[in-house]
């Protein structure tokens, strides 16, 4: 467990961030709260009595000072384009692990090109996009995989009851879009393709009780960057259930609100990931309560496995890369059910 050592929470008061703050504290970290908002943080770090310190991505001095005397940082601040280059510099600066939840293709994309190489030679270990969208998924794909060193092609498929989008998707979404235009990303035969055509519309059939649904297909996240850093898939696609889609689409559609005493909303989800190779398929899939809560136990458990150095590769690494899949899935046993194991058909 944590044993009192200090964690930044760069945007600790936004939606995930107080999931993270809050599983911090029920592991033994103290969570230092941070971010640029100072009346949002002293409310925040008033009721969980902690100390509070304030740091804008302008100003990297206040960012230094944030992370000052703290074991790691976990970035839950979007957009992420905008905040994980400063955060993960102050990271380097003061030689602690970086994390993110960052779900955001450009900036999970930046992360891996622009600091893979620095962040290699100086034994930094910086894992982007370990959430629900990019680790969850590299988690299972990696399971799935088991012996396998190479595969034809992956799928992941997310199956959500219902998206209602907090505040920080919409902008992160919104500054993407700012970015691509009207273009989309895929990955085939190991290269980023640019599309300008509709994403298709097709049938999945999930693991009971979910069964067939509508999926929006080549509907790309996170897992699209994480999963090619380090496993040999020339294919990797990712799909949405199409009522998912056209929620966090709409204009009208509201945040996310508690639905227990933990603050976790009533939407549920199944996550499953398909590896084919020769004829062969090999399948995992995992499902739990929202999207966003279950984010804070997947980063926290990558940090703890980080600080206690229980990982497989430095620099910018993916969550499969860094970490024992199938023994990290175990471990969130009281967050994800992992209802359909890894198995060759």
């Amino acid at each position: 467990m944590g044993s009192g050592q200090l964690v930044a929470v760069f945007g600790a008061y936004g939606h995930t961030g107080r999931f993270v703050v809050a599983e911090l504290a029920a592991r033994g970290y103290v969570p230092v709260p941070s971010g640029r908002d100072a009346r949002a943080l002293q409310e925040l770090a008033g009721k969980h009595g902690l100390e509070a310190r304030v740091a804008s991505v302008e100003d990297p001095g206040s960012l230094d000072r944030a992370l000052a005397g703290t074991a790691a940082v976990v970035n839950c601040a979007g957009p992420f384009a905008t905040t994980t280059g400063p955060v993960i510099e102050a990271a380097l600066r003061a030689g602690i692990p970086y994390l993110d939840v960052a779900a955001e293709l450009e900036a999970n994309l930046d992360t891996f090109a622009h600091y893979r190489e620095r962040a290699r030679e100086a034994g930094a270990v910086i894992v982007p996009a370990m959430a629900f969208f990019g680790g969850l998924g590299d988690l299972l794909t990696t399971a799935a995989m088991g012996d396998w060193t190479e595969a034809d092609e992956a799928h992941i498929a997310y199956g959500l009851s219902h998206w209602h989008p907090t505040t920080g998707t919409r902008l992160s979404g919104a500054v993407s879009r700012e970015r691509r235009g009207d273009v989309r990303l895929r990955y085939r035969g190991g290269r980023w393709e640019r599309r300008t055509d509709a994403a298709p519309t097709l049938r999945w059939t999930f693991p009971e009780p979910l069964g067939v649904r509508e999926v929006v297909g080549e509907f790309t996240m996170a897992d699209v960057v994480t999963v090619p850093q380090h496993l040999s898939i020339p294919d990797v696609t990712t799909y949405m259930t199409a009522d998912a889609v056209r929620d966090v689409a709409a204009a009208d559609t509201p945040a996310p609100s508690p639905a227990d005493g933990s603050g976790r909303s009533d939407q549920t989800f199944l996550v499953e990931a398909v590896v084919r190779s020769g004829g062969v398929e090999r399948r995992a899939s995992a499902s739990g309560q929202d999207i966003y809560a279950v984010t804070a136990p997947l980063v926290v458990e990558a940090l703890e496995r980080v600080l206690t150095g229980r990982t497989r590769a430095v620099g910018v690494t993916s969550a499969g890369e860094a970490f024992d899949a199938p023994d990290f899935l175990r471990a969130l046993a009281p967050h994800l059910t992992l209802t359909h194991h890894p198995r060759a058909t």
